[in-house]
């Protein structure tokens, strides 16, 4: 039945853009951000009288929503062809959204999601939402340059690195929060309180203001110029019961991070440091990160060609008998970190990661390869949710190689189609632990925007 909807939407909104040439549609990754101009001199479809509502003068109600389908399988999943070997798996999300705009004063927005899974025995969390709000806030403007927020929301702060919607995985990740803003043209300051939603499989079953687990924040992005910019930032996480490779105990840990962004010459950096301080358990917290990303036009390779590197250096726990605990906590990172395939999370690690992107008119390429090292040999590998997928069993450092590709091509403005594919070579680590066969990962991936 699903596929049957993706096809007629397929059909629908290929052909409702080649006639519309007037109107252009900028869909945003958080959807209350999009940026839709409807040419109101000339007759609208119905698509085009719903995305623009006037109830008043001052008072606009738009509906849209999203559509993915996604088709994933692995080879070795674990690196280890002893284990079932789990063919395909099928993937659906199918997000509704409203949004009531009251002059430039309130708003209002609600969003639904129903993502499923089939064809998978053992399913995560992050995988199957039956029925749930994703998004359900109000915004209140009550200064031209401040605002105040109260509801459920997808959060992307910076460049996603320690707080993101998670929009690999079928479910996004969204918060319960208070959040206060200040804004104008070269400053952002955002601070706020918020609580995770914890995710159940049902109807409007997920755990709601579980404050078990919180995180506030104090944010501040500044323009500097037409080509620096920096985000400053204070983050204090509280989660009870968290496990690392030294045990489980309460962390509470203080995040404090610059990023530096912008543009030099023809080169575009990206480069984050984070120092992290609390305790877990009885044990005090002192971990850190340093991420540098350089990028340079490559003209060669199409209409946008670009080559790059990342490096970044993410701490690990140095010894299980100090009294301190060194492991770099990710907090709410990006759900494909290293791509779909989602092996290793941002906690004890080292890795090199250079890539080059292209397009050439409608479809566009990306290749890249990343070497993993483990920054302590006396702390395990996680996973992207940082959770201890691979404890600390012997003393090699080096995890493994992984080649990436992802294949993609915007039919429209409402629809993408993307392949990605991934390869792990496991690296000694692995191999000490019998975990020594090369992983093969697919995702084939079709997007509807509306």
């Amino acid at each position: 039945m699903k596929f049957w909807i993706f096809i007629g939407l397929l059909f629908c909104f290929a052909s409702l853009n080649a006639q519309d040439e007037s109107n252009t549609y900028d869909f945003s990754l958080l959807r209350q951000n999009d940026e839709i101009n409807i040419d109101r001199d000339a007759p609208k479809n119905f698509y085009q009288n719903i995305k623009e509502i006037n109830l008043s003068d001052k008072t606009i109600l738009s509906f849209g929503g999203s559509y993915r389908f996604q088709t994933e399988g692995f080879v070795n999943e674990q690196f280890s062809s002893e284990e079932d070997q789990n063919d395909f798996w099928f993937l659906n999300r199918f997000q509704l959204y409203s949004h009531l705009k009251v002059s430039d004063k309130f708003e209002l927005f609600a969003e639904l999601n129903s993502s499923l899974i089939a064809s998978k025995e053992e399913i995560s969390p992050v995988e199957k939402d039956e029925l749930s709000f994703n998004q359900f806030f109000v915004r209140y403007h009550f200064h031209p340059r401040w605002n105040v927020l109260v509801g459920r929301q997808n959060m992307r702060l910076g460049s996603g690195r320690l707080i993101d919607i998670r929009e690999g995985p079928n479910v996004r990740l969204s918060f319960d929060m208070a959040q206060l803003q200040y804004n104008n043209s070269k400053t952002r300051i955002t601070g706020f309180y918020a609580v995770p939603v914890q995710l159940k499989e049902g109807v409007f079953d997920n755990d709601m203001l579980d404050f078990k687990e919180s995180v506030s924040a104090l944010y501040w992005t500044q323009n500097w110029n037409t080509n620096t910019n920096t985000d400053i930032y204070a983050l204090y996480k509280k989660e009870e019961n968290k496990t690392w490779n030294l045990g489980t105990a309460d962390d509470n840990r203080l995040s404090i991070g610059l990023r530096h962004f912008g543009t030099w010459k023809k080169f575009t950096f990206n480069n984050e440091f984070v120092f992290q301080t609390g305790s877990f358990g009885d044990q005090s917290i002192r971990a850190w990160t340093a991420s540098f990303n350089v990028e340079h036009p490559l003209g060669i390779l199409g209409d946008d060609g670009i080559i790059g590197i990342k490096t970044e250096a993410i701490s690990g726990d140095s010894s299980n008998s100090d009294s301190t605990l060194n492991t770099f906590d990710g907090l709410y990172p990006r759900g494909a970190y290293f791509g779909r395939v989602a092996r290793f999370g941002p906690s004890n690690l080292i890795d090199i990661h250079p890539y080059i992107n292209t397009s050439i008119g409608a479809f566009s390429i990306e290749l890249d390869y990343v070497a993993f090292w483990r920054f302590s040999r006396q702390d395990g590998v996680y996973s992207p949710p940082l959770i201890l997928e691979y404890p600390s069993t012997n003393n090699d450092r080096f995890i493994g190689h992984q080649i990436g590709t992802i294949g993609g091509i915007e039919i429209n403005d409402f629809i993408n189609l993307e392949l990605e594919t991934n390869l792990i070579f496991p690296g000694n680590f692995l191999s000490e632990s019998s975990l020594d066969d090369t992983l093969f990962h697919t995702v084939l991936t079709a997007e509807i925007k509306f």
